[in-house]
């Protein structure tokens, strides 16, 4: 009897600790916001993967803050690329009350998207918008960690005319306030380079047939085409350039049609040599942890990776990073504390600036050969 009463206690006392140690976790929900649906599905569930990643990460590392044990949870929403999909979701998760948001892909979506967070005071980081307008408004709670299209436009025009030695360019951008935007930046950076712009033609972001666009380019004589627009687009372009005869043109484009998917979507066409695009960021073997992360990425998610999840996978760190620093998990006291990061993360040391862009954001240049992105 007395041996089953000192069992019984003994039960009683696990069970209330148990309780106790249920009641002492609080769970800390961070949003995720890209396209999971439509063509730039790739991209958006890279992105995702990373948040996942670095949940999955920071749950293993038993994080107490505000004398509490943390356990973290993704919030995922869709946005399709579309901006009134996107600033639903941002007022979803605003309501829904997360602790921060990782995104979005598209700065046609960040961008607005923006402003909401900003209003409902929750702080979001990019790892893949580029537009230079996204941080303009100098909204406290905007931040990102990878190269604006400042300085990706410019640096591929300054090589096509410094390192290619190319005179004559033809534009074409998809209309979204990323494409229009990088375009702009090559554009005048080109123009100031002394190199002529010979044609400028715009599309949008779910067309597929280029052969009227292409036709008209072809007929102006140019040594490159410049596109301002992300990979569903690009890789019809690429395979109706060589339908044209216009194997020998130079094809250049900015982070969004610098992936591994713009290989299947050229369909094997040979202008895909052609192609040099620019990332924001080192490549993956000059990351500080890249090469490393990426195996432990593929074994968990094989063949998704894109290139924006290892900024996704940092900027979720990024976010915790602060709440530690504060010793809260609240927005309104966490934030101010992001301003002050300098956090040695898998792609850089991330820092930011004044208006919440990355200190010191370096660019890479990348080609394809043998259908492999590689680094220039």
């Amino acid at each position: 009897m007395q041996l089953k009463l000192k069992t019984l206690a003994l039960a009683g006392l696990t069970a209330a600790a148990s309780l106790s140690y249920a009641q002492d976790v609080q769970v800390v929900r961070i949003g995720h916001v890209a396209p999971t649906s439509g063509p730039q599905a790739h991209y958006g569930r890279d992105n995702e993967n990373g948040v996942r990643m670095a949940i999955e990460d920071l749950n293993g590392q038993n994080i107490s803050i505000g004398g509490k044990r943390v356990r973290f949870e993704i919030v995922a929403e869709d946005d399709a690329a579309d901006p009134k999909q996107g600033t639903a979701a941002a007022q979803k998760l605003c309501d829904s009350k997360v602790s921060g948001v990782v995104g979005h892909l598209n700065s046609g979506t960040t961008i607005p998207a923006s402003k909401i967070y900003n209003d409902c005071g929750i702080p979001h980081i990019t790892g893949a918008a580029t537009n230079p307008n996204l941080t303009r408004p100098g909204y406290k709670t905007t931040f990102r960690i990878i190269a604006n299209d400042n300085a990706l436009g410019a640096g591929l025009a300054n090589h096509a005319a410094d390192n290619l030695k190319l005179k004559r360019v033809a534009i074409i951008d998809d209309r979204t306030a990323y494409g229009q935007g990088v375009a702009e930046v090559f554009k005048r950076t080109a123009l100031a380079k002394g190199m002529q712009v010979v044609d400028e033609q715009f599309t949008n972001d779910k067309a597929t047939d280029f052969m009227a666009i292409l036709t008209a380019i072809k007929a102006k004589n140019p040594d490159a085409i410049f596109f301002g627009g992300m990979d569903p687009q690009a890789g019809p372009m690429l395979r109706q350039m060589e339908q044209l005869g216009m194997a020998n043109v130079r094809y250049f484009g900015g982070d969004g049609i610098c992936t591994s998917e713009i290989a299947k979507l050229a369909g094997g066409a040979k202008t895909l040599n052609n192609v040099i695009c620019a990332e924001g960021g080192a490549s993956l073997s000059k990351m500080p942890g890249g090469e490393a992360w990426k195996k432990r990425y593929d074994t968990k998610y094989p063949n998704q990776f894109q290139v924006y999840s290892p900024y996704t996978y940092d900027a979720t760190f990024v976010l915790v990073d602060a709440m530690k620093r504060a010793n809260s998990v609240d927005p309104k006291v966490y934030t101010a504390h992001l301003p002050k990061s300098n956090y040695r993360g898998v792609t850089s040391v991330i820092a930011f600036e004044a208006n919440g862009e990355l200190k010191n954001a370096a660019i890479t240049l990348y080609s394809y050969k043998d259908g492999k992105k590689v680094p220039m």
